[in-house]
């Protein structure tokens, strides 16, 4: 029982570590600067499957055809600027990992500021109305003790 044990995880391990170097199997480029262009473009690139990856890290099929589709255009001598183009088109600027700062992703880049700004806004709202609350509370005869009692048309206390 234990060598079928032993051997099911021996398998199960080959079947991850085989798994973890499928990322690209294609060789590299013979070309080092190339290889430094395909790499640097494809650690910029978002995969569009797991979003928060480069497409140089994961394994989803998509990132797959992706990474082949920037070794093609790369292999066609478009400039680095050309294949981003081709990747904004047709993905969106969603695809890169630093969109351009343009009036169409302005909420992009500026929306997390506006809603810490907001979030700060309601925060101080709403402790200076409680703290205006706490003040006019003990600002009244009697409001601590319950025992007193405040007549509420001239405000005498009566116990």
């Amino acid at each position: 029982m234990k060598g079928l044990l032993s051997a099911l995880a021996l398998v199960a391990l080959c079947a991850v570590a085989i798994d973890a170097r499928a990322i690209d199997a294609v060789e590299g480029f013979d070309d080092p600067k190339l290889q430094e262009r395909y790499d640097k473009l494809t650690s910029e690139l978002r995969c569009l499957v797991c979003q928060s990856g480069s497409i140089a890290e994961s394994n989803a099929l998509l990132a797959a055809d992706l990474r082949r589709e920037v070794r093609s255009l790369l292999k066609a001598g478009k400039s680095d600027d050309e294949i981003r183009r081709f990747m904004t088109d047709r993905y969106g600027d969603f695809v890169l990992y630093r969109p351009p700062l343009a009036p169409r992703t302005w909420l992009l880049w500026f929306g997390p500021a506006l809603f810490l700004l907001l979030g700060g806004f309601v925060a101080f709202r709403v402790v200076s109305r409680r703290a205006r609350m706490m003040a006019s509370d003990t600002d009244e005869p009697g409001s601590l003790d319950p025992t007193v009692e405040v007549d509420p048309a001239d405000g005498t206390q009566r116990t």
